[in-house]
C-alpha cells in the first residue's frame, strides 16, 4: 500500500498553484475524446435518459483542436475492417439514436447503403459518423487541452476524487472528478533509432504529408516499411498518387499475410470472449493471443493483397515496373542527401545490401498503447502492478489502487494483458463503455447511505 504524504491534496484543497483553479466535482472525467470515450459519453447520456436517479455528470479533455480519428489515413477508397453494426452503440443498445443506421437515416443515405450490400462502410464515411455523434453529445469537451497530471484527492483516509490538470496555450486548468477514464489512444511505433522528419513519416501522417509533397520535380521513389494493412494501403495509395514514382515495399516476411476474418476466429472479439479471456490462466491468455494475432496484427485484407499482386504482375507484363516488393528484407541505414534520402535495404536471405535514392520513407509499422502512467502523474504511485510491471486491472476495466478509495481510474486501452485483443478496438467499444457506466453507477449507489425505514420515524 502506498501511504500518502502529509502534504497530499485533500478534498478542500485549492487548485494547483498557477492554474485557473479547481472546478466543481464531476462524476467522471474522460482523458481523450476519440471513439472510445465518445462511446462512453453516449453510454452516460443514454443511462441518464433511462433512470430516475440523479444524472451522471461527465466532462472530457482532448488534446486535438477538434474531433478526429486517424485523419491521415482517410484514403478515399479505404473501407472499415469491422462491421458497421460494431458502431458506438448497437451492440449495447440496438435502438439507440446514436447508431450508424440513425446517422445514415439523417444523412438520407439509408436506402442507398442497403442497396450497396456491404457490412463495411468507407472509412471516410465512418469518420463522418463519428463526427456526427460527437457533435450531438451534450457533455462538455475541452478541445485543445493536454492532460499533464492526475492527482489523488484524499478525504477521511480515502481517495475521494482526482484532480485532472490540463494545459492549453500556456495556461493550466484543474478539474476535479470522482472517477477518471483514460482513453489516450495509440502511439505510432517506429523502429529504434529512426527519426521522423520532412521526408521520414509514420503512416499516421500519410495524407497530410503526401498532399503537401512537392510535385516539381516529380518524386522518383518512395520506400514503405511494414507488412500490415496500413502498409499495404500506403503502398497502393502512393502507387496511384505518384504515377511516375517507384514504390518499394520493404518487409521481413516473405509475403503479405492475409487477415483471418472467418466467423469462428472472429469470436475472439465477442463480448463473451472478454469474460473467458479475463478468467483464464496466464499461459492460456498468451496461447489465445498468439493463436489469434492474425485477426488484427500485421495482416492484410485478401482483396488488397490480390489488388497489389495484379498491379505488380501487370507491370511485369508491360515492362513499366514501378511497384517493387522487397520481401525478406529490412532497413539497415537511412542518411539525408542534398535532394532526399539514401536508404540501405538488406536482404535477410543472402545479406546483400542495396542502396536506394529515395524521396520519402514511410514507416507503416503500427502502433502501441500509450502508457497511462505518463498521464497519471501522482496517481501512478497508487496503481498496483503485477510482477511483470503491468497494472492490475479489474474486470470492469478499473485499476486496482493501493489505497482505500471511493474514486476510481478506468482504462480504455492498455488492457490487452487482462481483457484480450479487443481491449483497444472498436469491436467491443459499445459493450465495454456500457460496463464501465454500470460499474460507476453500482459504486455510487453503494456509497449512498441506506434509506431509513418509515417505521423508524414513529
Amino acid at each position: 500500500m502506498t501511504a500518502h504524504s502529509d502534504t497530499a491534496r485533500t478534498a478542500d484543497s485549492p487548485g494547483t498553484t498557477g492554474t485557473t483553479g479547481t472546478t466543481g466535482t464531476t462524476d467522471l472525467l474522460g482523458v481523450g475524446f476519440g471513439p472510445s470515450n465518445l462511446a462512453l459519453a453516449i453510454a452516460v447520456e443514454e443511462h441518464n435518459r433511462a433512470t430516475a436517479d440523479p444524472p451522471l455528470t461527465a466532462t472530457f479533455v482532448e488534446r486535438q483542436s477538434a474531433f478526429g480519428w486517424h485523419r491521415g489515413m482517410l484514403i478515399d477508397d479505404a473501407t472499415m475492417q469491422v462491421s458497421f453494426l460494431k458502431d458506438l452503440v448497437t451492440m449495447r443498445n440496438p435502438s439507440s439514436d446514436f447508431s450508424f443506421l440513425a446517422y445514415l437515416h439523417e444523412r438520407r443515405r439509408l436506402v442507398e447503403f442497403i442497396n450497396h450490400k456491404t457490412l463495411f462502410p468507407l472509412r471516410i464515411e465512418f469518420h463522418d459518423y463519428l463526427e456526427w455523434a460527437a457533435a450531438r453529445v451534450s457533455h462538455p469537451v475541452g478541445y485543445g487541452e493536454q492532460v499533464v497530471g492526475i492527482e489523488p484527492v484524499f478525504a477521511g483516509g480515502q481517495v475521494a476524487a482526482f484532480d485532472v490538470v490540463s494545459e492549453a496555450d500556456g495556461q493550466r486548468r484543474t478539474r476535479r472528478a470522482r472517477d477518471v477514464v483514460v482513453a489516450a489512444g495509440l502511439v505510432p511505433r517506429i523502429p529504434a533509432g529512426a527519426t521522423l522528419g520532412r521526408r521520414v513519416w509514420h503512416n499516421l501522417e500519410l495524407l497530410h504529408r503526401a498532399r503537401a509533397f512537392p510535385r516539381h520535380p516529380a518524386p522518383q521513389r518512395f520506400v514503405v516499411v511494414g507488412a500490415g494493412q496500413s502498409a499495404a494501403e500506403v503502398v497502393a495509395y502512393l502507387h496511384e498518387t505518384f504515377p511516375s514514382a517507384e514504390v518499394c515495399s520493404v518487409f521481413t516476411r516473405y509475403g503479405y499475410a492475409p487477415s483471418d476474418d472467418t466467423p469462428f476466429a472472429n469470436r475472439i472479439f465477442d463480448p463473451a470472449a472478454v469474460d473467458e479471456y479475463f478468467g483464464a490462466d496466464e499461459d492460456v491468455k498468451r496461447l489465445l493471443f498468439d493463436y489469434h494475432r492474425n485477426t488484427n496484427y500485421s495482416v492484410v485484407d485478401t482483396e488488397l493483397i490480390e489488388d497489389l499482386y495484379r498491379r505488380e504482375y501487370r507491370e511485369r507484363v508491360t515492362g513499366a515496373r514501378r511497384l517493387r516488393m522487397m520481401n525478406a528484407s529490412r532497413i539497415v541505414g537511412v542518411d539525408e542527401t542534398a535532394g532526399g534520402l539514401r536508404v540501405a535495404v538488406q536482404s535477410l536471405t543472402d545479406r546483400s545490401v542495396e542502396s536506394l535514392e529515395v524521396d520519402a520513407l514511410v514507416y507503416a509499422t503500427g502502433y502501441r498503447p500509450s502508457d497511462p502512467s505518463a498521464l497519471l502523474g501522482d496517481a501512478a504511485g497508487l496503481v498496483e502492478r503485477r510482477p511483470d510491471g503491468a497494472p492490475v486491472v479489474h474486470r470492469d476495466y478499473r485499476l486496482q489502487l493501493g489505497e482505500p478509495s471511493r474514486a476510481a481510474i478506468y482504462l480504455q486501452g492498455g488492457t490487452e494483458h487482462t481483457h484480450g485483443i479487443s481491449s483497444s478496438l472498436l469491436s467491443n467499444v459499445a459493450v465495454r463503455t456500457g460496463e464501465i457506466v454500470e460499474s460507476m453507477v453500482a459504486r455510487r449507489r453503494a456509497d449512498q447511505p441506506a434509506p431509513v425505514p418509515a417505521a423508524a420515524w414513529s
